[in-house]
């Protein structure tokens, strides 16, 4: 009884409205880092490069909301101040939105990879459900992993990217099945970017989604491995598996995705497999937009880029976009309007962003 009460919590929306922001660019990001202290006093502390904000324990949901949303009150640096450095060309905002519990993980890499004298950039955005527990470890690991797994191509020509990731993403999923007796009722998509070479290679495993700026056009680098598209809801009715029509598509009545990592209580039906979409970059390419279904489920491709296309044109101005080495972080400014909008249309779910500034040297 208790594990059925469990599936049917998972992906359930919260009733409460928390409201907890982390923004970051990664490892070596020099931007807003927003945490909550106490979460029954709702006590909050905005520290960034050059300002600290904080409110007391009387602060309510509106002026916390203000405050994440805005920050526009600063007052003094104290020692709390929590920095990390960066390039200034992409920004990510994280949010706990409307949900009990925060379930997405982020991920920056930048450099995290030399192959041939070429520099390689990661970024990963990870949606668990069912618990942290798998998003976090793909945080930790995947783009190490991914490391470990490059597969060269037959000639030495390259790598073999499509061979390579497919490796990565199985190879985690068995890291986080191992020793996890009792979690395996838990798991995350996964949508990935590499970003190196005059390229851009894009792994996805869920429904969160990577969509590329191309001359203001929004082209898609990931599709959704949702149970109801036609392709997917094959393979899973072949594997033996169906998908019930409950508060949306799932898999058993469960899952709202079809792929992820962990989830081993639902395989075959649902795989790690990911798709991979691998793009040679033009003049034309502006900017790389990865983000979870807390966007995508109210906030389409097209709005999306038209958005932080403005935001990088400096036609959309905001009190918090981060200060970075004396520049205003526009891509930063960009992923938190896109958060606003989100929850502006009601989104449920915790909701992350990666902006990256392509044409950015």
């Amino acid at each position: 009884m208790e594990k059925e009460e469990k599936i049917q919590s998972l992906h359930s929306p919260s009733t409460k409205h928390p409201w907890k922001m982390t923004s970051d660019s990664g490892d070596f990001s020099r931007l807003t880092v927003i945490k909550t202290e106490n979460a029954h006093q709702r006590r909050l502390k905005c520290t960034c490069q050059t300002v600290n904000i904080s409110e007391n324990t009387s602060t309510s949901v509106d002026k916390e909301r203000d405050l994440l949303l805005n920050g526009s009150k600063a007052c003094k640096q104290n020692d709390d101040v929590q920095t990390l450095t960066c390039r200034s060309s992409h920004g990510v905002v994280s949010v706990i939105g409307r949900r009990r519990e925060m379930e997405d993980a982020v991920k920056v890499g930048l450099g995290f990879m030399v192959k041939g004298g070429e520099k390689f950039d990661f970024y990963g955005v990870y949606d668990g459900h069912g618990g942290s527990g798998v998003a976090e470890e793909c945080k930790e690991r995947l783009h190490k992993v991914l490391v470990e797994e490059i597969v060269v191509e037959e000639g030495g020509n390259g790598i073999d990217w499509g061979r390579t990731m497919k490796r990565s993403f199985e190879k985690m999923d068995e890291e986080v099945s191992r020793g996890r007796l009792g979690e395996e009722m838990v798991g995350s998509t996964a949508v990935v970017a590499v970003v190196g070479n005059g390229k851009v290679v894009v792994a996805n495993c869920g429904d969160s989604r990577a969509v590329l700026s191309r001359g203001g056009v929004a082209v898609a680098l990931s599709f959704d491995h949702k149970p109801e598209r036609p392709d997917e809801l094959e393979r899973v009715e072949a594997a033996g598996g169906r998908v019930i029509n409950w508060n949306g598509h799932r898999v058993l009545g469960v899952l709202a995705t079809s792929r992820s990592i962990g989830d081993g209580y639902l395989k075959p039906f649902v795989i790690c497999k990911p798709e991979v979409n691998i793009r040679e970059l033009t003049d034309g390419d502006e900017f790389l937009i990865l983000a979870s279904d807390g966007l995508w489920d109210v906030v389409s491709n097209k709005v999306a880029c038209q958005v932080v296309r403005k935001c990088l044109n400096s036609r959309v101005r905001r009190k918090s976009i981060a200060i970075v080495d004396g520049n205003r972080n526009r891509a930063a400014g960009a992923a938190a309007v896109l958060v606003e909008l989100a929850m502006a249309r009601g989104s449920k779910d915790n909701i992350s962003v990666i902006v990256v500034e392509l044409n950015k040297t």
